[in-house]
């Protein structure tokens, strides 16, 4: 039995005010072309599908066109649950229409305890949707006492468990924070101080854990408990992270295998870090100029619209960071400079407006205005 576990799609994300929508749709059509060239007995989706509660127009249509060509067109099922990116009853609206179509939402603790069953060459395989919740939700519909993720999580995997058919292999998909797991910039934070770490040892009993939230791909305690990562790189911080998704295989016995299978955005997220003039004719010759970058200067003078300059030859630039101001310069040593840069930082200015240094007869005239100026605040003060 094969089934395709991916997480975190985030449909609809910005970053850095630029829309994502045409990168996510291009690796959506990896995803179906892979579909349609092996045989695959289910596509798991492990939460955060959208990236906000209301997500734009534009992203439901995608997704809506995603599920018409997997279930409709190849017949694979769906089955997705929701994350702490989506409002889960708008996401699970009309689910038990869906259910003959072949895809499964699963949103809510009443679903979770009616697993999805798969049937395939080793019989029945049973999905259950754990979709993402918080402890206060868990003590008003279980009236129980519950004060933390991992205790709710604890809770929710023993209700699971309760309804096992011996007969079946156990999938659970599940949208949390496993403890000791790795995070990345682009993660929203599910609770503060820590109280969201939940242990894997729940979750013991299942023949495979689909984990969602975190974005980096990642085992966590057993070989079979595992995050698949976001669908693209959401942040630079990801920048040399392998996205992609995760082939599961099960035998009659439990977990078989998984297998990381790469998805490549259009536009892949880097930090490019140099002197300016270098950044510049690298990106010139720069084969995948075109991805989002960060480019962190090291140049330690002022420069005159760095970003335009940049533009010419990475026109994806989203961003612009200035170490190099910085770059053994101590409080004290920066005060000093500041003290007696007046004349210093006009030149550089000049240099960068005009593309040439100031003559010997401009400096000295600026000289002349520049003390004229200070003495004239000394008197006034």
């Amino acid at each position: 039995m094969k089934f395709l576990h991916t997480s975190d799609w985030h449909l609809g994300r910005q970053f850095h005010n630029v829309s994502l929508l045409e990168d996510q749709r291009a690796v959506l059509e990896q995803i179906i072309a892979y579909l349609q060239e092996n045989t695959i007995d289910a596509l798991v989706i492990a939460g955060d599908i959208y990236d906000r509660s209301v997500p734009p127009t534009a992203a439901i249509d995608l997704m809506n066109e995603f599920v018409s060509r997997v279930c409709g067109e190849l017949h694979v099922p769906i089955i997705l649950i929701s994350g702490n990116h989506d409002g889960a009853q708008r996401l699970g609206f009309g689910s038990e229409q869906m259910k003959p179509s072949g895809l499964h939402i699963l949103t809510s603790f009443n679903a979770m305890l009616s697993p999805v069953i798969i049937q395939s060459d080793i019989g029945e395989v049973a999905f259950y949707g754990m979709p993402y919740n918080d402890p206060e939700q868990v003590r008003h519909h279980y009236q129980v006492a519950v004060s933390s993720h991992d205790e709710a999580h604890q809770y929710l995997a023993e209700q699971i468990e309760q309804t096992f058919d011996s007969n079946r292999n156990n999938v659970l998909i599940s949208h949390c924070f496993v403890d000791g797991a790795m995070e990345s910039d682009s993660e929203r934070p599910l609770s503060i101080g820590g109280s969201d770490r939940v242990n894997h040892e729940h979750f013991a009993g299942f023949d495979y854990v689909a984990l969602g939230h975190l974005h980096q791909p990642q085992k966590k305690g057993q070989e079979y408990i595992r995050y698949s990562g976001s669908l693209m790189k959401y942040s630079f911080s990801e920048q040399h992270q392998k996205k992609g998704m995760t082939l599961v295989e099960l035998d009659q016995q439990g977990f078989c295998s998984a297998t990381h299978i790469d998805l490549k955005a259009p536009h892949e997220m880097r930090i490019v870090e140099g002197l300016l003039e270098d950044v510049i004719a690298n990106g010139k010759v720069d084969p995948n100029n075109h991805d989002y970058v960060l480019v962190r200067l090291l140049d330690k003078h002022a420069i005159l619209d760095p970003m335009e300059k940049l533009r010419h030859a990475y026109p994806n630039v989203l961003h612009l960071e200035k170490p190099g101001m910085l770059i053994g310069v101590d409080q004290e040593m920066g005060k000093a400079r500041l003290a007696r840069g007046e004349l210093d930082m006009f030149k550089d200015f000049f240099l960068e407006a005009k593309q040439e240094p100031l003559t010997t007869e401009q400096e000295e005239a600026m000289s002349r205005i520049i003390n004229q100026l200070t003495h004239r605040d000394e008197a006034d003060a």
